[in-house]
């Protein structure tokens, strides 16, 4: 994308001058007159933050300054404006803010000026500067990017929507006190244009710089072209003529005959493509010809500008000699007139962006307290009529929507319309159990549930084992070495270290048994309920509901037309109601902005007039409301056939006859009610939602009390696993211990030689090899103690004999005859409520599978008469607490 490097010349507004003005001394005055005092006070922030708005809105813009601080202080003025206005009256009235006087000099005649007690002036000044600094920022724009055309471009568009708010909303008021030129309504159209103009231009260079298409390009240079000639025509009106600088006015005309001329010119290139000489020729020469009628009287113009139009006379002209001369030598096309040719095509890709989100004052909360009392109690008055035309119609609504109902419900409608098309649904609350079933799985997934029921099972069983055998493994070694060492071997049995923990596994066993029970109750369930639940796997539930079945005969034929005539009908009764929700949100949104205070504070005439024409905006849908329920009226009353009823049934749908038909069916009536069997449908209905809700409660128990069973196999697990590691941890100690009894009794009975076992650990000596070794060893301690006395063993009162030199790792038990146990043997040896915490699901207590509860000789209630059919979890209940 490559964007042209010499800058078109583009206008942009200056700003109006204001005097000087103290706003702050009036209004405050004012409020103290007409409110008090306190009211004055309370109110000091907002008139600062006034008074701050105004002197910064005086001093001269700073070149230095970004625009766009210029641009927000303009519209938070407007805005404060906006709020002041219907609160503080400005006029000469005694009664109103008197003593306050706007002047504004005019933008483009610096020397004329013009003062008004009014506000109207002030907003209108407002308004014009906000779009002369759209017009700045949008001129300042670096228009050789992608960025900056897109920045100028939305500016223009901005500039043009301030002027159109001004031309549209305020010029009028300002000019009828006595505004400069510059606040006319013919001013602020002009300015439009000329802003539109220049939006529309930054898109005739970018489209350029796209090279686009010379068929589009010519389009959009044509409506720029249109929107300079629409700025020109105002420019000539009698108010403006005398007005504007000069140069303006040439400027003006020399854009709109030079994008006229562009729009000839990218023109022409597409007929050259097209190979359509003879047309060619002709725009180029008419192009030609504007741009020499417009260079004749213009004056001041810019020289960039007055290059760019004999540049592009240069072209034409060049275009325009090689055309001829193509034409002369080989198409021989007679050129037309120009008069015969249409005009050129335009493309407007602008408009005005809308000022009235960024004007707008209602989030705005300077002077929020400013209420007179008599407004006060005159809106409060207005407010209760509205509130009475609210209340009145809604209801209506809503009553009428509900005759709909209960009218349809007495009908059977539409349910039976519903059935009769295979289309109808369980009510809403079975419909979202039925979804939830098979969302989870429905009963197909119950065995797979099973099967990681027996899982878990194995896998604590064989837990189980492991333990044992490691409880086992360890007692059998102690055994061994206590029969082989005897009164040497004084640690203390394994029997009676791991009682408790034996205890504990002969629980977890008889628990486990007792769960499979459960499983087995589970598993027999599923099978004795399947067939019932069977119906919750159809997809979609409502196939398993019975259907009307068509009637066994047509009647007279006519069955399509009624079947017609009832669908139609209810449809209308859809829109109907339809309507009448949006006629009820379209009420509650006329009453939220329905604020009339601005019009009820400015008004001097009756405010009864006022209330007459404010209340008014509510009779158009006060009407639309009462035609809704007439309609809805007829609507019913032909639907169901008054006063006489009939029912058809015809390609699966259930009719009443409309009142034109109902003549040549009444006499069929009795014959095609036995024939249908209405009453049947609805008693075979009815039993299938009860045998579906009955299939969501057993799903429902049996799934509970899998999901118990999981949990409670899971929890058992992890109670297995620390009681297997704190059994490995104990064997481990013991281990140990057996390793430093084994030293100790070595050191005792000198020759005893242990070498490595591969089953045991150590190779034990015979019996006599034992008695040899001990008589050595003890002759061998009676000659080290003759003859080293010093090294005897001295023992502290209560230590055993033969130990004066611990094992370091166990150094501080001096008491035991042996090393003290790990930690984890600790751990072993207390009570169990020292490794368990209190039971966290307090609810299971009373499972029926807690048996351990029950009063002793007491029998288990029987299965399913509990909260759950599994025991507590194991480190959660009581029934692991030694008994």
């Amino acid at each position: 994308m490559s964007f042209p490097t010499a800058v078109r010349v583009m206008l942009a507004v200056q700003e109006k001058k204001p005097s000087a003005v103290d706003i702050y001394r009036p209004l405050r005055q004012y409020i103290v007159t007409a409110y008090g005092e306190l009211e004055a006070q309370a109110a000091e922030d907002d008139l600062d933050a006034v008074r701050q708005l105004r002197l910064d809105l005086e001093k001269p813009p700073d070149a230095a300054a970004t625009p766009g601080l210029r641009r927000d202080l303009l519209l938070s003025y407007y805005r404060a404006l906006s709020v002041i206005e219907p609160r503080f009256p400005i006029s000469p009235d005694r009664a109103h803010v008197h003593s306050l006087t706007f002047t504004w000099f005019d933008a483009f005649k610096p020397n004329k000026k013009a003062s008004q007690q009014s506000i109207h002036l002030e907003k209108a000044a407002v308004l014009f500067n906000l779009g002369a600094v759209n017009s700045q920022i949008a001129l300042s724009a670096d228009r050789t990017d992608a960025a900056g055309l897109k920045h100028a471009c939305n500016a223009f568009q901005s500039a043009a929507g301030a002027f159109a708010y001004l031309k549209d909303h305020a010029a009028g008021r300002a000019s009828a006190g006595g505004a400069t030129v510059d606040l006319s309504v013919e001013c602020a159209a002009m300015l439009e244009k000329l802003m539109l103009a220049q939006a529309q231009e930054c898109f005739f260079e970018k489209v350029i710089a796209d090279s686009k298409p010379p068929a589009l390009c010519s389009k959009v240079a044509r409506q720029v072209g249109l929107y300079y000639e629409e700025t020109y025509a105002t420019l000539n009106s009698p108010l403006l003529n005398q007005h504007l600088d000069r140069t303006w006015i040439s400027h003006v005309q020399l854009k709109a005959a030079q994008y006229y001329a562009e729009a000839c010119y990218r023109c022409s290139l597409d007929l050259h493509e097209k190979e359509e000489i003879a047309e060619e020729i002709c725009r180029l020469k008419i192009g030609i010809n504007a741009l020499a009628d417009a260079k004749k009287s213009i004056r001041g113009v810019p020289q960039p500008l007055l290059d760019a139009v004999n540049k592009l006379e240069t072209n034409m002209n060049q275009n325009l000699e090689r055309a001829v001369k193509e034409n002369n030598r080989v198409y021989l096309m007679r050129v037309p007139e120009a008069s015969s040719l249409a005009a050129l095509p335009a493309a407007s890709l602008v408009k005005p962006i809308s000022m009235a989100e960024v004007l707008d004052a209602s989030k705005e909360t300077l002077f929020s307290r400013i209420v007179p009392d008599s407004c006060t109690r005159v809106l409060s008055k207005y407010t209760d009529m509205v509130d009475n035309i609210i209340r009145t119609q809604a209801e209506k609504l809503q009553q009428g929507s509900e005759i709909t109902r209960v009218k349809l419900k007495e009908m059977d409608l539409p349910e039976s319309i519903l059935a009769l098309e295979g289309n109808f649904s369980l009510p809403v609350e079975l419909k979202e159990d039925v979804e939830a079933v098979q969302i989870s799985g429905g009963p197909s997934s119950l065995e797979a549930e099973l099967q990681q029921l027996r899982d878990l099972t194995r896998v604590n069983q064989e837990l189980l084992v492991q333990t044992e055998e490691l409880l086992q493994k360890e007692a059998n070694e102690d055994a061994q070495f206590r029969a082989q060492f005897g009164t040497k071997w004084r640690r203390p049995q394994s029997s009676t270290l791991t009682k408790n923990l034996q205890d504990r596994l002969n629980k977890f066993t008889a628990n486990i048994k007792q769960a499979a029970d459960s499983d087995a109750r589970i598993e027999r369930s599923i099978s004795d309920n399947l067939e019932l639940m069977a119906i919750l796997n159809r997809r979609p539930i409502e196939s398993a509901l019975p259907s009307l079945a068509r009637p066994i005969m047509s009647l007279d034929g006519n069955e399509d037309a009624i079947v017609g005539a009832l669908k139609q009908s209810l449809r209308q009764l859809e829109n109907l109601g339809a309507q009448r929700a949006g006629l009820e949100d379209m009420l509650k949104e006329m009453k939220r902005k329905d604020d009339i205070l601005p019009k009820l504070m400015s008004s001097t005439g009756s405010q009864e007039d006022l209330f007459r024409k404010e209340i008014s905006k509510y009779d158009q849908i006060c009407g639309e409301i009462a035609q809704n329920i007439e309609a809805q009226e007829q609507l019913l009353l032909q639907i169901q056939g008054h006063p006489t009823q009939y029912l058809l049934a015809m390609h699966g749908i259930l009719v009443f006859a409309s009142v034109d038909l109902l003549a040549r069916i009444v006499a069929q009536n009795e014959e095609f009610s036995a024939i249908f069997n209405l009453e049947d449908f609805k008693v075979a209905r009815e039993r299938s939602y009860k045998q579906i809700a009955a299939a969501v409660a057993k799903y429902r128990e049996i799934k509970e009390n899998t999901n118990e069973g999981l949990k409670f196999y899971v929890t058992l697990q992890d109670a297995i696993t620390n009681i297997k590691q704190q059994c490995s941890d104990f064997a481990m100690t013991r281990s140990i211990q057996c390793r430093e009894m084994i030293e100790d009794v070595q050191r005792q009975l000198p020759g005893l030689n242990f070498k490595a076992d591969g089953r045991t650990g150590y190779s034990y000596p015979s019996a006599d090899q034992a008695s040899m070794q001990r008589n050595a060893s003890q002759q061998s301690e009676q000659q080290s103690a003759s003859q080293h006395p010093q090294a005897a063993f001295h023992n502290p009162p209560g230590e055993q004999p033969g130990y004066s030199h611990p094992h370091p790792a166990y150094a501080t038990a001096q008491q035991a005859p042996y090393p003290a146990p790990t930690a984890q043997y600790q751990d072993l040896q207390r009570p169990l409520s020292h490794q368990y915490g209190q039971p966290a699901y307090p609810g299971w207590h009373g499972s029926y599978y807690n048996a351990h509860q029950q009063p002793q000789g007491s029998q288990p209630p029987p299965p399913y008469m509990m909260q759950s059919p599994y025991p507590p979890p194991p480190h959660q209940g009581s029934y692991y607490r030694p008994q």
